[in-house]
């Protein structure tokens, strides 16, 4: 097969983590994964242990000079893209009382989250109207409930689910738009090899779970690979959450 015959998907932050277990997911499916990324460690590792259909590109999401020019290599490189997967984003860290969160901190989530996100979309639409591809946003169930002083990080993922159903309606139909919004998924495990750990839990980690147990990168990636596949083509604009049943069990404190 041609490279150009090939799907290709882009999945931002797709060196590590979840993204790292998305882009495995659709590499089984046959697909071509840009992987963009700002650690060059973990693109290093993880575009050797994946194979030459695994492309590694640098990439800051929230500079946009850098996403247009993902896209360009994505167009010359790959000369096609399918899906795109806007994953890459920062944790919920530092969690500070309101009155005392930074703006630059504030400003520095948001961009990197939600503007990266929007960023993407923007450079990478033009591909994939010439496809017909679709688009997954990777938020959270942070979208629907909070810890404290988790300000900037339930913002930018609530900004997510509602960039997701605005897009939905711009883009198509030549586009679908959807999202997924992960509970609790372990990570540890799917780091680059300096900072990897084999995850553990507690009973009460576990029972937080109607299903039993924490999630895992395959566990988003499973919902990923459908949402951008032909038996998902009557689906646009929704957010799915995928946490094993965590948010709709009421946990009370003894």
């Amino acid at each position: 097969m041609e490279e150009t015959e090939m799907r290709v998907a882009v999945v931002t932050g797709g060196a590590q983590g979840i993204g790292r277990g998305i882009a495995k997911r659709l590499l089984a499916e046959g697909m071509t994964v840009v992987l963009a990324d700002m650690d060059n460690e973990a693109l290093a590792e993880t575009a050797a242990e994946f194979g030459p259909q695994a492309v590694p590109i640098r990439t800051d999401v929230a500079d946009e000079a850098a996403v247009s020019a993902l896209f360009d290599q994505v167009r010359s490189r790959c000369g096609r893209l399918d899906a795109l997967i806007n994953n890459a984003g920062l944790t919920g860290w530092p969690r500070v009382p309101i009155e005392q969160l930074v703006l630059e901190q504030w400003n520095r989530m948001l961009a990197v989250n939600l503007t990266g996100a929007f960023l993407c979309c923007k450079h990478g639409v033009p591909l994939l109207r010439e496809s017909g591809g679709s688009i997954v946003n990777i938020a959270s169930t942070r979208t629907l409930q909070s810890e404290a002083n988790t300000e900037p990080y339930s913002a930018s993922k609530g900004g997510l689910v509602a960039l997701t159903h605005a897009l939905a309606v711009s883009l198509g139909p030549q586009i679908r738009v959807n999202c997924v919004s992960p509970g609790w998924i372990a990570v540890d495990d799917w780091q680059k090899a300096s900072v990897r750990t084999d995850p553990t839990f507690s009973e009460a980690d576990l029972s937080q779970h109607p299903v039993g147990r924490v999630g895992t990168p395959g566990d988003i990636a499973a919902s990923v690979a459908f949402l951008i596949s032909p038996e998902a083509g009557f689906i646009t604009g929704q957010n799915f959450v995928v946490d094993g049943g965590m948010t709709k069990k009421m946990i009370y404190e003894e």
